[in-house]
């Protein structure tokens, strides 16, 4: 294993004393007042927002790929032929094409609530080396915070038979029967949530993560990772962009939700997934140039669909 690896695995520092010390700082109490919600609070997604992010960010310095989805989910490097994976805020496609690339016949279906994320994800990716990219990258533009995710995923009929009896094949099914079905595609081997359910608003959280139990296989995964409580970028939002408790908005209109260990674990099993994996991921950068040590948290998860 190389240093990079052993560093990454490892913990740099204690969750617990990182909580202690910035709950102790009085400059940063305001994170941790009551709140009491705004009526005005948005019931979904601003898409207009994430295409005004997107198309601020299309520039290559802003993609890089997600290399370490194989270390944290190495699921997606022993999967079967033709898996499906339905990533979920696929944003520029940083997640989509390590996976495309690791894999020659899994098949990625992408939504994002902005078509400019779409468009940039599709462009990268066709503009990659990856083998018949265009035929096992699937874009839609999709708010699962709000919408009941396409029937051509799984239809009714198909997720009510998959529920007594599970496809005792596996993972055979190829592309072209997946062209020739007449109902829908069966469901998903995997579904990703990757930086993604932090910009939904939290009252709408739990229908979201429950759209994407809908649409898995039974003994399905997904795969979560997002902003864990104490990161930060949590501690250099003002007081006046706080729009909900741990909720803050920022300047051109994008949400970010802070995770507790607790609250991501309510929301998944509340809707009917098993906990796998669920730990805080502490990492600690140096940025060279500005000599700043950042405390980095990320919350990892893995949640499976019962057989």
């Amino acid at each position: 294993m190389s240093n990079l690896e052993t560093e990454y695995h490892s913990n740099d520092f204690d969750w617990e004393e990182l909580k202690e010390r910035i709950e102790d700082d009085p400059t940063l109490a305001y994170h941790f007042d009551p709140f009491t919600p705004q009526s005005s609070s948005p019931s979904s997604l601003d898409s207009q927002s994430w295409n005004q992010f997107h198309a601020r960010h299309s520039t290559g310095k802003f993609f890089k790929e997600r290399r370490y989805l194989f270390k944290e989910f190495p699921e997606l490097v022993s999967c079967g032929e033709y898996s499906k994976v339905l990533e979920v805020g696929c944003g520029n496609g940083s997640t989509a094409l390590p996976i495309l690339r690791c894999k020659e016949n899994i098949l990625v279906f992408a939504c994002d609530c902005s078509t400019e994320a779409l468009d940039r994800a599709t462009e990268i990716i066709y503009a990659s080396n990856v083998a018949s990219a265009r035929s096992r990258f699937r874009p839609f533009c999709w708010d699962f915070s709000t919408c009941r995710f396409p029937k051509w995923l799984i239809c009714d009929s198909c997720y009510e038979t998959s529920l007594q009896k599970p496809n005792s094949e596996g993972d055979s099914t190829d592309i072209t029967s997946l062209k020739k079905s007449e109902c829908c595609i069966g469901g998903m081997d995997f579904v990703t949530l990757i930086f993604t359910l932090s910009a939904v608003p939290l009252h709408r959280m739990s229908i979201a993560v429950a759209e994407c139990f809908s649409v898995l296989k039974p003994g399905g995964l997904l795969f979560f990772r997002d902003y864990g409580l104490y990161d930060m970028t949590m501690l250099r939002f003002d007081a006046d962009q706080r729009v909900g408790f741990r909720e803050y908005k920022r300047s051109d209109g994008t949400r970010s939700y802070f995770f507790s260990l607790d609250i991501a674990r309510e929301l998944f099993l509340s809707v009917g997934f098993i906990e796998v994996e669920l730990e805080y991921c502490c990492v600690k950068s140096v940025n060279r140039r500005k000599q700043k040590t950042m405390h980095r948290v990320w919350i990892h998860g893995k949640f499976q669909k019962p057989m």
